[in-house]
Formats: structure tokens, C-alpha cells, sequence
């Protein structure tokens, strides 16, 4: 029998919260975010040195044997909840995360699977999964690279977080390979996103020499998509809650006819509904990382479930903070537009919500949607 999820927050979990909301808010509010954006290096040194090192957080899910902080994906969760709360430009869901888990997928006793763990872990390297950010854990594992004796070739569009990674992993025809970005016959260029604050590039590999880390890339790859799926509800989750929580504040303190808007009975509405959406994304999002804490069975579709709603979730709210500050959430200057491209980008992230449901109805025997 499945034991029943825990979707309440521990105190040591909420002491977590309020360490990373308290660095958040002196290094990364909406003004420097916006200005990171627009700069040609988006993430900050000091935040992500400060995150992964100083707190020790790009290690969380990476056992204390191999360097790590041998904690859970409900400690990560808590982590992702609070970037999506400030859409902080940092690399830990692509890096502490799908990378980390991909690499614990691998055989850890191997030398060369235990180094990488520990680097990343001490927040010294950081490590990207080499596949296109749209890919979901069910999909077949992209094999777009040739292997010819340690030599790789071949071309990966739209992999996230290339630019600011130290090694990439990139699966090939005969296996899972580690390449440093700053090898001979590595070529990472970057693209223009939606979302400024997650960059993405191509990937280019010609003759380039990778270590080989396991004769198999199926199933670590695919490891670390439904972890990087799963946490990523949280990021939607922190996201979502900013914009309901901001155009509360908003329509509590802008007046019309004398009185706040948000009193208003159709805005009323919206703001109540919007906040149901919300408290039932947190549900979908803690079980999710419930699941994949505990080792679950039934992680697959906990995590299927938690992307099929708090992706539509994260972008109804951000769509609602825009329209609810009338003119001024439409301007470059105010953060709304930053929570609605991470919103949009996030939603086909790791798999679209479409085929997420997808996965739902394969996994309990259900008709696929039409």
C-alpha cells in the first residue's frame, strides 16, 4: 500500500525558506534582475557562488559520501519555490538538479561519476545536461551526437544554461559523456530566448573529447528530466504565488472612485479564483516532490500531474499580474513581464503540459485526451 504523501512544509524546511528569501531579497530584486537581463553575462558570480557555496545548495541532492548535502527534493523544492519567486537568474534547477540527478544515475563508485558529484556539489563546476529544454522524461532520449573513440560530433539546439556551465553532459550513440565547454572542438552559441533570465545555446561538437561516465545514456538522462520536471512545479509554484500575493498589494493600495480597485466585485473574482488555482498547484507540486523524496512508484505520475496544472497555472497568474496592474504592468520597468516570459518559457519546459497529460493517461490506463 502507497503511503499517503506529506504535503506539509517542515520547520527545517521553512527555516531553509527563510535563509534563501532573505539572500534573494538583498542580491536579487526585480532591479537587478532586470539589469542582469539585459547584460551579456545573466547570471551573477556572486549570487550563485553565494547560493551554491556559501549555503552549500548546489550539493542538496548529492549524498554527503560523494560531497554532497544529502538532503531531499522537497529541501530542493523549497529552493526552487523561492528562485520562482524572484525569477532569479541562477542555474540550480538545470544544475543542482536534472545535472545532479543524471549524474547519481550513473555508477557513482566510477571515479570519474564521483569527481564530477563532488565539483558540482562544492558549487566549483557548473554542470549542464546537454538535451533541448523542451524534452520530457517519457520522450526517447535525444542521441544527436556521434561517438567515434572518445570523439564527438554533432549539433544540440536550445539546451539551457550551456553558456554558464563548466562541462556538459551529452548523451551519445554508445553512452553518457562529460565535455568541458572550454575543450577544442566545443562550440556553445548562444540564442535569444523568451526568457532573458534562462539563456539558452547551441551546442556544437566537432571532434571534441569527452569521458565517457556510462555505456548507457537511456536511463540516467531520463533520471534527471523527471526530477528537473518535478522541481520545476515548484519553480511555477513560487512564480504563481509573487503574482497573486503582488496584485493583491496592487489593487488593495490603487484607488478608483475613491476606492481600492481590488474591491471591485468582478477583480474579487478573479483574485479569488486565481487564488484556489494557486493553493491547489501547491498540492500538486509538494506531492510531486513528496514522490521523488521518497523513492515513490508512483513518481511518474506525481510529477506528470504536477506539470500537467502548475505549468497552465503559473501562466494564468502571471497573465493576471499583468492585466490586474492595468498600464504600468505592460512597461519594461515593472518585473510582470518577467514573471510572464519565465511563466510561458517554463511551460514548455521539460515536456509541454500537453504532453504531460499525455503521460497521465498513458500511466493510469486512461484514453489519450483528443
Amino acid at each position: 500500500m502507497t503511503a499517503q504523501p506529506d504535503l506539509l512544509y517542515s520547520e527545517a524546511e521553512d527555516d531553509l525558506r527563510a535563509a534563501v528569501r532573505s539572500l534573494l531579497a538583498d542580491r536579487c530584486d526585480a532591479a537587478a534582475v532586470l539589469t542582469r537581463a539585459e547584460s551579456d553575462t545573466p547570471y551573477d558570480p556572486r549570487l550563485w557562488a553565494s547560493l551554491a557555496t556559501e549555503m552549500g545548495l548546489a550539493g542538496l541532492l548529492v549524498p554527503e559520501k560523494l560531497g554532497g548535502q544529502g538532503a531531499t527534493h522537497r529541501e530542493a523544492a523549497v529552493v526552487l519555490e523561492e528562485l520562482g519567486r524572484s525569477v532569479a537568474p541562477a542555474p540550480y534547477l538545470t544544475a543542482a538538479v536534472v545535472a545532479a540527478e543524471t549524474l547519481l544515475g550513473c555508477d557513482t563508485e566510477e571515479a570519474a561519476v564521483a569527481e564530477l558529484l563532488g565539483a558540482l556539489a562544492g558549487g566549483r563546476t557548473v554542470v549542464a545536461l546537454a538535451v533541448p529544454l523542451s524534452a520530457a522524461p517519457g520522450d526517447e532520449v535525444p542521441r544527436a551526437v556521434r561517438a567515434d573513440d572518445g570523439s564527438l560530433g554533432g549539433r544540440i539546439t536550445a539546451v539551457a544554461d550551456a553558456a554558464a556551465a563548466d562541462v556538459l553532459l551529452v548523451p551519445a550513440e554508445d553512452g553518457l559523456y562529460a565535455v568541458e565547454t572550454r575543450a577544442p572542438g566545443v562550440t556553445v552559441e548562444s540564442l535569444t530566448p523568451l526568457d532573458l533570465t534562462r539563456p539558452l545555446a547551441t551546442v556544437t561538437l566537432d571532434g571534441a573529447r569527452g569521458r565517457r561516465l556510462a555505456g548507457s545514456a537511456a536511463a540516467p538522462v531520463r533520471r534527471g528530466l523527471l526530477a528537473g520536471a518535478g522541481m520545476l512545479a515548484s519553480e511555477q509554484l513560487g512564480l504563481a504565488e509573487w503574482c497573486l500575493e503582488e496584485v493583491v498589494r496592487y489593487t488593495r493600495d490603487r484607488k478608483q472612485f475613491n476606492r481600492p480597485v481590488g474591491s471591485f466585485q468582478a477583480l474579487k473574482h478573479r483574485m479569488a479564483q486565481l487564488w484556489l488555482e494557486v493553493v491547489s498547484a501547491r498540492a500538486a507540486a509538494r506531492n510531486a516532490a513528496d514522490a521523488l523524496a521518497t523513492g515513490s512508484a508512483d513518481a511518474p505520475l506525481a510529477v506528470a500531474v504536477a506539470q500537467t496544472y502548475c505549468s497552465r497555472v503559473a501562466v494564468h497568474a502571471a497573465e493576471e499580474c499583468v492585466q490586474l496592474h492595468g498600464g504600468i504592468g505592460m512597461t519594461w520597468e515593472h518585473p510582470a513581464h518577467l514573471y510572464l516570459k519565465r511563466a510561458k518559457a517554463d511551460s514548455i519546459a521539460l515536456g509541454a503540459p500537453g504532453r504531460h497529460t499525455e503521460t497521465v493517461a498513458e500511466l493510469v490506463d486512461l484514453p489519450a485526451p483528443r
